[in-house]
């Protein structure tokens, strides 16, 4: 689990779960199209996230495809968020979002 919470702490890691999320199976090309990003940066984040277990490559041909992998977060989900009151932390979570949007506007 360590390397999963190290993998969670950069934004860009994040960012690039997110982007996989939204489209699983994506290229390096088609994901550096959607970050901020050089194509070093992004491929070495994608690896820590692959040593996280957390980002699943497959070849097809002489591209490579990036799928998310949900496993690892649904772990942590079960021994760190699952045993709480998931009523309360999530009345709480959209608590916090409403007064955000409202912050912003």
């Amino acid at each position: 689990m360590d390397a999963v919470f190290k993998a969670l702490a950069d934004a860009g890691r994040r960012k690039l779960l997110d982007a996989l999320h939204r489209e699983n199976g994506q290229t390096l090309k088609r994901l550096c199209d959607h970050l901020d990003m050089t194509r070093q940066a992004v491929s070495k984040h994608l690896s820590l996230l692959e040593a996280a277990n957390l980002v699943v490559t497959v070849r097809e041909g002489r591209e490579k495809r990036h799928f998310l992998n949900p496993v690892p977060l649904y772990a942590i989900y079960t021994r760190w968020i699952g045993k709480y009151e998931v009523n309360r932390l999530s009345a709480l979570s959209d608590l916090k979002n409403k007064l955000e949007s409202k912050r912003k506007e």
